[in-house]
């Protein structure tokens, strides 16, 4: 049984968490932007579908890339070159989280509830959660959402409506956050599109002994602005 949260009670140590299913560490309480911050500053994230109670994560072990270590293919390095496409921050935060909600090939629906959309949508409001979005003909055709709290970034959701459009966003803060001395991207979940770009499972004991220096360090707050020559 995993223990039932309400707003006074704090979460339970992740290290507490399920064998099985991986990771369910608690259930309740609410996405209040505090909750939020104060689950991702100690690796926890929320995760459940539509009629479900809000449930919280701690896989073990957990997806991560170090910004060092993206792993830039040659046809996304061309692609890169191109330049037909523009890339925004912070410009449609809550059009990006309603693309990622959209039902994928083979899915019925989606965890990214209305309940979630607007939890993090009051979240980037206040400077914490940021989406990174590709254009391209003025119409936005792919891009990510996810979380900061000091020089830790959680990717929550990417979605791509042209070849390569969520690759090229995520591309594109990989070098910034490199740039702004970011030491972890948290990618929740082992897949193999993960690992194809440079990301590697890593024991929750060693993840959180880094999330515990990173959340601590000194981030860059408010809506985020991308420098401009981050891709040559």
């Amino acid at each position: 049984m995993v223990p039932w949260l309400t707003t006074q009670i704090p979460f339970p140590r992740p290290d507490s968490a399920l064998v099985e299913p991986n990771g369910l560490l608690a259930a309740g309480a609410d996405l209040s932007p505090e909750r939020l911050r104060a689950a991702y500053r100690q690796g926890i994230f929320p995760w459940f579908g539509p009629g479900e109670p809000i449930l919280w994560w701690s896989p073990n072990p957990r997806m991560v890339l170090v910004p060092d270590e993206f792993r830039l293919s040659r046809s996304l390095a061309k692609r890169l070159r191109r330049r037909d496409y523009e890339v925004r921050v912070d410009t449609a935060f809550e059009s990006v989280m309603r693309a990622c909600a959209e039902p994928r090939p083979g899915q019925r629906g989606s965890w990214i509830v209305e309940e979630m959309i607007q939890a993090y949508c009051r979240l980037h409001a206040l400077g914490f959660a940021h989406s990174v979005e590709t254009w391209s003909g003025g119409e936005l055709v792919g891009g990510l959402y996810g979380v900061a709290i000091g020089r830790m970034f959680y990717g929550e959701s990417m979605f791509t409506r042209i070849s390569d459009a969520s690759k090229i966003a995520f591309a594109h803060l990989v070098a910034q956050l490199r740039r702004w001395d970011f030491g972890l991207i948290d990618c929740q979940m082992e897949t193999a599109h993960l690992a194809s770009l440079g990301a590697r499972p890593i024991a929750r004991q060693e993840f959180m002994s880094r999330l515990e220096l990173l959340v601590n360090l000194p981030g860059v707050s408010g809506q985020w602005r991308f420098d401009h020559d981050l891709i040559d």
